[in-house]
This record gives C-alpha cells, sequence and structure tokens, in this order.
C-alpha cells in the first residue's frame, strides 16, 4: 500500500474550475470502479487543495493517472496555481473510519 498526499493552493479565480475538473476524477472513477486505489480530495478555506491517494497496487502504482478526467485536470494545473503542488509519501498515523483498515 502507497500513501500519496498532494497539496497546492489555486488562485481564487480558478478554484471552482479546479474543483470541478477534480470532480470529473471522480466520477471516472465510480464509472469505472478500480478496486486498487482510494482517492479523497478536500478544499480549503483558502483554496488550498489536499489529496489523498492509496494505492494498493503490487507495484504502488497508482492508476489514477491514467484516467482521462485526470489527464484533464492536470493539464493546466500550474497555471490555476498560486503554490505549486507538493506531493510525499506518506504513512498513517492514526485511522477512525477513514480509510479501510489493513
Amino acid at each position: 500500500m502507497k500513501l500519496t498526499v498532494v497539496r497546492y493552493r489555486t488562485k481564487p479565480e480558478m478554484a471552482e474550475e479546479n474543483a470541478r475538473l477534480i470532480q470529473a476524477v471522480f466520477q471516472e472513477l465510480r464509472a469505472k470502479s478500480p478496486d486498487d486505489v482510494r482517492y479523497l480530495s478536500v478544499r480549503l478555506s483558502d483554496d488550498t487543495f489536499v489529496h489523498l491517494s492509496i494505492a494498493e497496487t503490487k507495484d504502488g502504482a497508482s492508476p489514477i493517472p491514467r484516467l482521462d478526467a485526470f489527464r484533464s485536470f492536470q493539464s493546466g494545473l500550474k497555471e490555476r496555481c498560486t503554490e505549486p503542488p507538493q506531493q510525499t509519501e506518506a504513512t498513517i498515523v492514526g485511522n477512525y473510519r477513514m480509510v479501510g483498515e489493513p
């Protein structure tokens, strides 16, 4: 299992468009229903977005980047941001009903 966290802040005038593009990723995920990934995205009040992705694949590679909607989301992301995306691997320290129990 590989947990990845990505954090960035959008320009205020681009936050709604960014949220719409993220929602399209979730629509495609629901339609394709991959079993080997968990994904959560939140928008903070200052237009910072945080994405948590758990890849449960053998090689730890997430299927999300292969989605058409994700490619659309990534197109122009840097131009939508005031703070560029920062990606890091993470370890779950505590978990209560947020992600599947190991």
